[in-house]
C-alpha cells in the first residue's frame, strides 16, 4: 500500500522544506522534507528532489505498517505519518498500536494518538496539530472503499 495525495500533502506541510542542510533538534544533519541519509552540512537540493527524497524514505516506512496489518486508506495514511515522523520501532511497540490491535473506541485511539506531543521536554504546537491531523484521518471513511466491495460483473456481459 502507498501513502495517499492527501497525505503526501499533509507530510510536506508537517516536515516543511528545507533546501539546504541543517541540523534537526537531535543534531542531525537533514535537508528536504526531513531527509537525514547521508546528508552533509553544506548540501544543497532543488525542491524536486526533496520530493524524491520524502517518497524514497516514505518506501520503507510504508512497508513496515503494512507489516503491521490491514488497512483502509485514511487508516494507513494516519499510521505511516506517525512512524515517518517518530521511527517505526516505537509505534510498533506503542500503547497506540495495542489500542487499535484491541478494538479501542474513537475517544481512546484519539487519547493514544495526542500522547506524543512532547519534544525536548515540551509540549510542541506542531507536534500537536500533527497528531491531530493524524487521529483525525485515522476516522475518515476510506473514500475507495465502494469502489472495492462492488460488483463489477454487470461490466462484463
Amino acid at each position: 500500500m502507498r501513502v495517499s495525495d492527501i497525505c503526501l500533502e499533509k507530510l510536506k506541510e508537517f516536515e516543511g522544506l528545507r533546501t539546504k542542510a541543517y541540523l534537526d533538534a537531535a543534531g542531525v544533519p537533514t535537508i528536504g522534507y526531513g531527509h537525514t541519509q547521508g546528508v552533509r552540512m553544506g548540501d544543497v537540493i532543488s525542491e524536486y528532489w526533496a520530493e524524491m527524497f520524502l517518497k524514497a524514505d516514505l518506501y520503507d516506512v510504508e512497508k513496515q505498517v503494512d507489516s503491521l496489518g490491514h488497512w483502509n486508506q485514511p487508516q494507513f495514511d494516519a499510521l505511516v505519518s506517525f512512524a515517518f515522523n517518530i521511527g517505526f520501532w516505537k509505534l510498533k511497540t506503542s500503547e497506540l498500536l495495542k489500542t487499535i490491535r484491541n478494538g479501542g473506541n474513537m475517544r481512546a485511539i484519539k487519547k493514544e494518538f495526542m500522547r506524543w506531543v512532547w519534544a525536548g521536554g515540551k509540549k510542541q504546537k506542531g507536534l500537536e496539530r500533527r497528531r491531530a491531523w493524524e487521529a483525525k484521518r485515522f476516522f475518515e471513511a476510506d473514500e475507495l472503499e465502494p469502489m472495492k466491495v462492488r460488483d463489477w460483473s454487470d461490466f462484463h456481459q
